[in-house]
């Protein structure tokens, strides 16, 4: 199969009559909100299974209209506003949050750009909309959904809600950079920054065998960037009661919710168009059909990798705790962002060395040979590291607490002097008593 052209595929969008598009955004509107129903309902299932529970089981046939009743429950609780909020960004911030996550699902390719099906008589592409820097638009749109958990931390007057805010801006910029990175890594081994002209060129081998450490980082960081466990730190109800969502009743409080499952499903289709092929049937499929990768089929295929990725996202919930806040900041700077930018370097290396002609062996051998011998050079600076000197033993003996002229905590090894104690003026049957003697009759 010969290389596709750099946006040879963004010539079939543009040409769709009003009314299609109009169905086609009622069409991604509606999978969204579909998928968001299943979803919380599987992960509820899910999580009771891994936890050998029964999970939802009263509303519906095994409960699967469990998300409606929820739904109906939000509707109907008391619509609260918080005396000291700023009443206007208040109401905005979960708008603010749920909108850009409809948005970025606009150029999520459902097949081949290819007009290979027809609506209503009309051929047409399956996707809404595509752009040469598509991905660009998804990493902006899933930025500004962030500043709706900042606003609604910051207008809810209150303390916790506010720490929560702060927490998602600083949770946003330390992955979002570290998603970027992943980008780029696909971006610079398919040339284009369309999802269509990205998912056309993981033939054979899909991005995720080609780039296993971008995909790694991609992983990681959109768990980051949804709030989801282990990383929802900006809702730690240990230390923030409910952080940025602490003052939210009803539709308000519904609102975050679904953005934060939309959130899910979105970075999940992005995960499959970039790095698990998109569209395409997976391997066994496609050897054997010729035709899976043509007409509807392709819709079925995507749906399946966006319901494992959020199966994933269920499993990470149900099996790992809560990382402290130091230790996801240390995730985020000291090793994502580093390992991608290494990674990157060295994609850009092997791709400039095999655009210039070199052949596999003089790729490994000019790319290798450099990081093979700065691991080496990591490797004896660690085998000769001087050995730490031992810590002084700390001074035994009595402590003077006041020594300094105010009052110090004692050193390990250090004992404090006797306190002097009045007598006790209980009774002596009552001492006795205290100090375990027998009181018994006849003694």
């Amino acid at each position: 199969m010969t290389t596709p052209q750099p946006y040879e595929t963004l010539h079939f969008f543009g040409q769709d009559p009003w009314w299609l598009v109009l169905l086609k955004g009622v069409f991604c509107f509606a999978f969204l909100v579909l998928t968001v129903l299943i979803a919380i309902v599987w992960e509820r299932k899910v999580v009771a299974w891994m936890q050998l529970r029964i999970g939802p089981n009263r509303h519906g046939p095994w409960g699967l209209l469990q998300s409606l009743a929820d739904g109906v429950k939000l509707a109907l609780k008391e619509d609260l506003v918080v005396k000291g909020a700023d009443k206007v960004v208040y109401i905005l911030a979960p708008i603010v949050c749920a909108i850009p996550a409809f948005m970025a699902f606009a150029v999520i390719p459902f097949g081949p750009p290819g007009n290979e099906v027809s609506i209503f008589g009309t051929r047409t592409p399956l996707q809404l909309t595509d752009l040469p820097i598509a991905l660009l638009y998804v990493l902006a749109t899933a930025s500004i959904g962030i500043y709706g958990i900042v606003l609604a931390g910051w207008s809810s007057g209150s303390t916790y809600p506010l720490l929560g805010g702060l927490r998602s801006a600083a949770q946003m910029i330390s992955y979002e950079i570290a998603m970027g990175l992943s980008f780029a890594a696909v971006f610079i081994y398919s040339g284009s920054m369309s999802t269509s002209e990205i998912v056309a060129h993981q033939q054979p081998k899909w991005f995720a065998v080609l780039l296993p450490v971008s995909f790694i980082v991609y992983i990681i960081a959109m768990v980051g960037e949804t709030n989801r466990a282990p990383f929802d730190l900006p809702e730690a109800e240990g230390e923030l009661v409910g952080g940025f969502n602490t003052e939210y009743s009803s539709l308000k409080f519904a609102m975050f919710m679904l953005a934060e499952y939309v959130n899910m499903v979105t970075v999940s289709a992005v995960a499959s168009t970039l790095f698990l092929g998109g569209w395409r049937a997976p391997w066994p499929v496609s050897e054997f059909w010729a035709g899976a990768n043509h007409g509807w089929w392709p819709m079925l295929w995507i749906t399946l990798k966006i319901q494992l990725l959020l199966f994933f996202f269920i499993w990470l919930r149900g099996t790992l705790p809560r990382l402290r806040y130091d230790q996801f900041m240390k995730l985020g700077w000291k090793v994502l962002i580093p390992v991608s930018l290494v990674w990157l370097v060295l994609i850009a290396s092997v791709r400039a060395l095999r655009n210039e002609g070199y052949g596999f062996g003089e790729v490994v051998l000019y790319v290798g040979a450099p990081v093979g011998a700065i691991l080496l050079l990591a490797l004896v600076r660690d085998f000769l590291r001087k050995q730490p000197e031992e810590e002084p033993q700390p001074p035994k003996g009595e402590f003077d607490p006041m020594a300094g002229g105010y009052p110090v905590p004692p050193l390990p090894g250090q004992v404090l002097p006797p306190v002097p104690r009045r007598p006790s003026r209980a009774p002596k049957q009552l001492q006795d008593a205290l100090n375990g003697a027998d009181h018994s009759e006849g003694s």
